[in-house]
């Protein structure tokens, strides 16, 4: 089983709301998650806020999971991903 780490989709037409889960790789983007990490809310003025619980995104990247391209990138900029670098090659 092949675990991700993606976001799905939430709000209505034109509003999109995004909840950062942990969901196995087969399914769909909206169905059945195992973990909620965090929200992703893009419409906010001046910029996009980005929620995430820190420690239980690192431990589901310490066990394997894998970040989608737009997930990676809103961890980069919350300084996980290098968090988990230096953690993972420190040794």
């Amino acid at each position: 089983m092949s675990v991700k780490i993606r976001m799905r989709r939430m709000g209505s037409k034109r509003k999109p709301f995004y909840r950062i889960v942990v969901a196995d790789s087969r399914m769909p983007r909206d169905g059945r998650f195992i973990e909620e990490v965090g929200y992703y809310n893009p419409l906010t003025k001046p910029e996009a806020e980005v929620k995430l619980e820190e420690d239980r995104v690192f431990d589901w990247l310490q066990k394997g999971a894998q970040p989608s391209d737009t997930v990676r990138s809103l961890l980069s900029k919350a300084g996980l991903m290098k968090k988990y670098h230096d953690a993972k090659y420190s040794k």
